[in-house]
């Protein structure tokens, strides 16, 4: 028996594949000897072309200010992000920014005064040990710049997730703001980046960085959201820092150190299972609510 596709079913497909080509993000950064600035400038520059056919359109409506803070905080999060590859690993760096999901919790509980439940609470310090394990495994002076940075990067795109859910703002224009701002401040860099070369290997990790690393992860992203709830897509993405580490160690040989591994697998794990409660507990009211038929002894 054959059927179309459901509308829920191709934003889980949408959702998968973002979190996938958003996974690349350790592989490209890694394979391209430019500054992290000039790598920001060339992956801007090609999703900002991909973003407005996906939108069939340049244009913008009249920004809020909370549009433009959701576009300075998604620039940041992907400085900070970028940068943190080349200084660590990039296992270490999507770990440290997954720290996000959590804070944004913590923001809801201190900020917002909405009462946690024990089983969030007990995560979040599951995650929170996760993330010092990883911390704690760059502290040489080689990868102590890189972690701090991924840190960072967690707590802009903790922001970025905040500011871009409030009803002020647009996220889809703050995406594109990002996108064409962080190509005008990254561009200099190009004329004092003294590792700056095209040959065909960087012109491909170029191109796989800015037109499917993030142009067309985030335009799946934007088509997947339109079409599954924010719960369910918040765990099909958790598959992105699964993924990341495997493509980095296939093509460059990068591995983790053991405390850092530890990390990373607590990290994860928390990350899923928090992103998971809400489905786990609306199955568990539905089964409830099912009458079994009684059997006779």
């Amino acid at each position: 028996m054959t059927g179309k596709l459901s509308d829920r079913g191709k934003g889980r497909l949408y959702m998968v594949a973002a979190a996938l080509l958003w996974g690349l993000a350790g592989v490209c950064v890694k394979s391209i000897p430019w500054n992290p600035m000039t790598i920001m400038a060339s992956r801007c520059f090609f999703a900002t072309i991909i973003l407005a056919l996906n939108k069939k359109s340049f244009k913008i409506s009249k920004p809020t200010k909370h549009t433009i803070l959701g576009a300075v905080f998604q620039s940041l999060t992907s400085i900070f992000y970028i940068t943190s590859i080349k200084l660590t690993t990039a296992a270490t760096a999507i770990v440290l920014q997954y720290v996000a999901p959590i804070l944004v919790f913590l923001y809801t509980v201190f900020v917002q005064k909405i009462k946690p439940k024990t089983t969030e609470t007990v995560l979040v310090f599951v995650v929170f040990a996760g993330c010092f394990l990883s911390f704690a495994d760059g502290l040489d002076p080689t990868r102590l710049l890189g972690n701090i940075l991924g840190l960072a990067s967690g707590f802009t795109f903790a922001a970025q997730i905040i500011v871009c859910n409030d009803s002020r703002a647009n996220p889809s224009d703050a995406m594109f703001i990002s996108n064409i701002a962080t190509f005008i401040v990254g561009l200099p860099f190009m004329f004092f980046d003294k590792e700056i070369c095209f040959t065909p290997s960087v012109i491909f990790w170029v191109v796989i960085l800015g037109v499917f690393q993030y142009g067309l992860a985030n335009a799946f992203y934007a088509r997947g959201c339109q079409r599954i709830n924010k719960v369910e897509g918040s765990l099909i993405l958790t598959i992105e820092p699964i993924f990341n580490p495997i493509p980095t160690w296939i093509v460059t040989g990068e591995t983790l150190g053991t405390l850092a591994l530890l990390g990373f697998f607590i990290v994860i794990g928390g990350v899923c299972t928090y992103s998971a409660l809400p489905l786990i507990e609306d199955l568990s009211r539905k089964v409830r609510k099912v009458d079994f038929p009684k059997t006779s002894q």
